[in-house]
C-alpha cells in the first residue's frame, strides 16, 4: 500500500474551511489535521492512497485560488512523519540533535520526510506553526554523522522554495535541553 499525504496551507481561515470540505468530498482521504495556525493561516492535511490524495489536493487547489500559501503532496511518506506531527514518537538516547526551521508548514513536512529517508535518524517532533509566528520546525536525533547528513538533505530538499530559516546540529546536547524537547 502506497500511503501519501497532501497539505494545503491558506491565508484565510474561512476559505480554508471551504477548501477542506471540498477536498473531503472529492476523494476518499483521511483528515489528519485541520486547524488555524499562526499568524492566521489555515492548514489541511490529508492522507490516503496516492490517487485519492492527488484528487483531493487538486480539488482543494481550485477552491483555494488567491489564498494559497504553500502546498505539498508526498507519495510513499516515511512512517516516522505522522508520529512526529502528533508528538507520539519514541526515540533512542540523544547523541546529536538536529533542527530544521522553516517559514511554512508544507516545507517542514517535506524537509522532515527527506531527512528521515536520507539517514538512520529518528524524528522527534514536527511542530506545525502553532504558537511560533507561523514558522515550523522539526527535531531529529541519531549519531552525529547521520544527523548532519539528514539535516543537510532535509534542508536541501526545500532550498528552492526559499523558506529555510535555519538549520543546526548540536552534538551531545546538554541533558537539560534534552529533557525539555522530549
Amino acid at each position: 500500500m502506497d500511503l501519501a499525504i497532501g497539505l494545503l496551507e491558506l491565508s484565510s481561515i474561512a476559505k480554508g474551511m471551504e477548501t477542506c470540505d471540498t477536498m473531503l468530498k472529492a476523494a476518499q482521504v483521511d483528515l489528519v489535521t485541520v486547524q488555524s495556525v499562526c499568524p492566521g493561516k489555515f492548514i489541511i492535511l490529508v492522507s490516503g492512497m496516492v490517487a485519492d490524495v492527488m484528487s483531493s489536493i487538486s480539488s482543494g487547489l481550485e477552491v483555494a485560488t488567491g489564498f494559497l500559501v504553500d502546498q505539498l503532496t508526498i507519495s510513499n511518506i516515511s512512517d516516522q512523519v505522522f508520529p512526529a506531527i502528533t508528538s507520539t514518537t519514541r526515540v533512542r538516547p540523544i547523541e546529536a540533535l538536529g533542527i530544521i526551521e522553516t517559514f511554512s508548514v508544507a516545507s517542514i513536512i517535506i524537509a522532515a520526510d527527506a531527512a528521515v529517508k536520507a539517514a538512520d535518524i529518528d524524528l522527534i517532533e514536527i511542530r506545525l506553526a502553532q504558537g511560533i509566528g507561523g514558522k515550523s520546525y522539526c527535531t531529529l536525533t541519531g549519531d552525529v554523522g547521520a544527523v548532519k547528513e539528514a539535516v543537510r538533505e532535509g534542508s536541501d530538499s526545500i532550498h528552492d522554495r526559499g523558506v529555510l530559516v535555519n538549520q543546526v546540529v548540536i552534538p551531545y546536547p546538554h541533558q537539560n535541553l534534552v529533557k525539555n524537547i522530549l
